[in-house]
């Protein structure tokens, strides 16, 4: 039986499609041989070359292998210098701050808590190690609160402060319930007691000043009131108190009023405190309230609570004579008046003193004023007991130096300093530009970073600040920037 389908499928070709076919085949097969005859165009050009007799057209032509002649570079290695860690002893070291070098210089001012850096041949070039079991700080604002005890391994402050509420030792770690000598309930009512005569909560306070800190409570709490406190203590037989501050996110320096200017220009603070702090104020002609003075803007307050303040309460505690104690607050009191400062409040354990706004408004004679040009070249400079001069003024109602807007609006404000035109080289357009370059690269450090601007990063440090756009544009309750300037550097604190 014949496949139907194969019958069905099969057709037969028709003639034209034969005919295309031979004709297509013919032409192809002429094409060729027109081509090869010599007569095409293409082929034309290779008969042409091919005539060509003068070998020299290409004369550095060379067909031998060149793989020789390749200079193999072997990948380089890096050259990185590797520093060997310290030994375990120097955990706690701090260059320039070294106790047995601090031992022997003299006792008198302070001058042995001052930085003394060793010479070069005592550098030490190693690697600090951490303490054992260092941990990541707890994130802000628990950090204010509670310190891991391997961070910061001594225990003699909450022995010789456990009823201060300074700090207390708990399994493995600090707490700090925000005490202090002059404010044992507590930080925040302190600062409570003083925010009812200083303006905190306006924003007319933003820079502070605590000398003799301890572990810096006082400015731990006033971070939430959007004050920022530079707090400094020396180090002494209870190690840097300091390291307290800085493990609980506060800014602090190893520091003391001793024979040498602090290291900030002058009018750099809205107000600065002393919580029995110890610093002799009446002595050496009060040289170190000059220094305070140098420091505080006009218009600023200083908080002085402490000995000799309420020395009708405290003299037998103090051990020490109602005269005395007496004489030293009226020559405290003497000298204010000389540096035009007057007394606002005083209450309990507390006296407030405010700055005058200009030298018009002074009621009496000033102390000697300081011959020195620029009051912000302090670094390593010695104090002296006479008053820093203010910029002049017009007018008893105006500033001197120029008056500074409130916080926040002063973060981009063009500052006095920069508006008068007493920054060589800055100006208030370059200023503005600065401001907005920083905002820029810090836009582009968070896309690159996404933990910056949260509670991870709370200590930052900018070693090169210029005008500080970069704290300015970082600002944040966070975290906090400490910007240093170089000395080699063209002094730009006053601006910051």
């Amino acid at each position: 039986m014949g496949n139907k389908h194969n019958s069905a499928g099969f057709k037969t070709r028709s003639p034209l499609s034969i005919f295309i076919v031979i004709c297509l085949c013919c032409f192809f097969y002429i094409l060729g041989a027109w081509q090869k005859s010599g007569f095409g165009k293409g082929d034309g050009i290779a008969v042409q070359m091919s005539k060509q007799t003068d070998c020299q057209i290409f004369p550095d032509l060379n067909f031998e292998t060149h793989h020789n002649d390749v200079e193999i570079i072997e990948p380089s290695k890096p050259k990185a210098k590797v520093f060997k860690p310290c030994d375990v002893k120097y955990t706690d070291y701090t260059p320039c701050q070294e106790q047995d070098r601090a031992m022997k210089f003299p006792r008198e001012n302070m001058i042995y808590r001052e930085r003394h850096c060793p010479r070069e041949e005592e550098k030490l070039h190693c690697l600090i190690p951490a303490p054992k079991g260092y941990t990541t700080p707890f994130p802000w604002p628990k950090g204010r609160d509670y310190v891991h005890y391997a961070n910061v391994p001594h225990k003699s402050l909450t022995v010789e402060k456990a009823v201060q509420n300074w700090v207390q030792f708990q399994g493995d770690v600090f707490k700090f319930p925000g005490g202090g000598t002059m404010f044992p309930q507590g930080a925040d009512a302190y600062i409570d007691e003083l925010a009812s005569v200083i303006p905190i909560a306006d924003g007319s306070v933003r820079t502070a000043l605590d000398t003799g800190c301890g572990v810096a409570s006082w400015g731990a709490y006033l971070m939430k009131r959007n004050v920022l406190a530079m707090s400094f203590a020396p180090r002494d037989n209870h190690e840097a108190q300091v390291q307290f501050a800085l493990e609980r996110g506060v800014p602090a320096v190893i520091g003391v009023l001793g024979s040498i200017h602090l290291p900030y220009p002058s009018r750099a603070f809205d107000m600065a405190q002393c919580s029995r702090c110890l610093i002799p104020w009446a002595a050496n002609d009060g040289m170190f309230l000059m220094e305070v003075d140098r420091v505080l803007r006009p218009g600023g307050y200083w908080i002085l609570s402490g000995p000799p303040i309420n020395w009708k309460t405290y003299y037998q505690t103090w051990k020490r004579s109602k005269a005395d104690l007496q004489a030293e607050q009226r020559r405290i009191e003497e000298l204010a008046e000389s540096l035009c400062w007057e007394k606002k409040y005083e209450k309990g354990d507390i006296a407030i003193f405010r700055k005058k706004a200009n030298n018009k408004n002074c009621r009496r004679k000033s102390a000697s004023i300081c011959e020195s040009k620029d009051a912000d070249d302090v670094w390593y400079k010695e104090m002296e007991a006479c008053k820093t001069p203010l910029p002049e003024v017009n007018s008893a109602k105006e500033v001197a130096g120029g008056e500074l807007k409130k916080f926040p609006e002063r973060l981009f404000a063009i500052p006095p300093r920069v508006a008068k035109g007493l920054v060589e080289g800055v100006t208030a357009e370059s200023f503005q530009e600065d401001n907005k370059l920083w905002k820029k690269h810090v836009n582009a450090y968070k896309r690159n970073n996404k933990l910056i601007g949260t509670t991870r990063y709370r200590n930052i440090m900018d070693m090169n600040a210029g005008l500080g756009g970069f704290a300015a544009a970082l600002e944040s309750p966070k975290s906090w920037v400490m910007n240093v300037v170089p000395t080699i550097a063209k002094n730009t604190l006053g601006v910051i």
